[in-house]
Formats: structure tokens, sequence, C-alpha cells
């Protein structure tokens, strides 16, 4: 949803390459949220192999209630500054670590 918030529409293979997941975990994740009326999946009109993910009114709403959750995961996990910024830093190189190994 956080992709989708910032970008509004985005293909399923962009969502899987900025969220680190295959299609295989992606597709059935992105079933249940078009079947719970988040997001609506429809054919590029340019090219119909690729799938377009895009909010619906009730996920863009979504976003409203949601933006207490960083703020009380911060709050509940205790975290310094510091702690967070080297917490971030080491997965982010998890993640690039992840990337290399898969390329």
């Amino acid at each position: 949803m956080l992709v989708l918030w910032e970008e509004n529409s985005v293909t399923v293979k962009e969502l899987g390459q900025k969220l680190f997941l295959d299609s295989g975990t992606l597709s059935p994740m992105l079933k249940r949220m078009e079947g719970n009326g988040l997001i609506e999946r429809r054919r590029s009109v340019e090219d119909e192999r690729t799938v377009i993910i895009s909010l619906t009114k009730k996920g863009e709403d979504l976003k409203d209630i949601a933006q207490c959750i960083p703020s009380k995961l911060l709050e509940n996990l205790s975290l310094d500054l510091m702690e967070l910024n080297n917490l971030s830093q080491t997965l982010s190189t998890i993640l690039t670590r992840i990337q290399q190994i898969n390329s």
C-alpha cells in the first residue's frame, strides 16, 4: 500500500521490484487486496502482458487510517534515532546484497 500511496499506479513488475517479491508471492496478495476493494488490476492497452495496479477510493482512504502506524511502531519498539538509523542502514545493506545475489 505504501508504494501505491506514493505512486498511485504501478505495474505488477515494478511493484515486485520495489518490494523484493516475486510474482508467485505478490499475485495472491494483490488478488486479496482487489477482493477487499483496495486496488484494481487492469491490463495495459499498450502491452496486454503488463498488468497495472491502481488504488481504489477505499484504498486511498485507508492511508488516513494507517498514518499513525509508523509512530506507534516506533513507540512500541523504544528505539532512539541512532538505533533506528543503524537498523535502516543494515536493512538497506541486506536488501542490496540480496539484489546482487539475484542478479
